[in-house]
């Protein structure tokens, strides 16, 4: 890692952020993302009432953004900023 960001090269863990078009939680979650060179998949619940019941179930939780690395549930932006400041976010993108 250098400078905060993904190695290249390195494998690392598929990102889903479950989002809305007007949230700015979820607009702070993917720049932060992006900061650190991380791709992730933007899935919009406010176009698709099926994605935002899949988002209930898997993360028990009705607020966007919701943010998965790999199979496990970060939970939102201030959860995703804890991991970028503590320097736990880019073990759990590549573990």
């Amino acid at each position: 890692m250098e400078g905060g960001r993904v190695a290249i090269g390195k494998i690392m863990k598929a990102v889903r952020v479950y989002s809305t078009l007007v949230c700015p939680y979820c607009i702070n979650a993917k720049q932060l993302l992006e900061s650190h060179g991380v791709s992730y998949e933007e899935i919009r619940i406010d176009k698709d009432t099926q994605k935002r019941e899949e988002m209930e179930r898997l993360s028990g939780q009705r607020t966007v953004p919701q943010i998965f690395i790999g199979d496990r549930h970060v939970g939102g932006y201030t959860d995703l900023k804890k991991l970028s400041d503590s320097g736990e976010l880019i073990r759990w993108l590549n573990n």
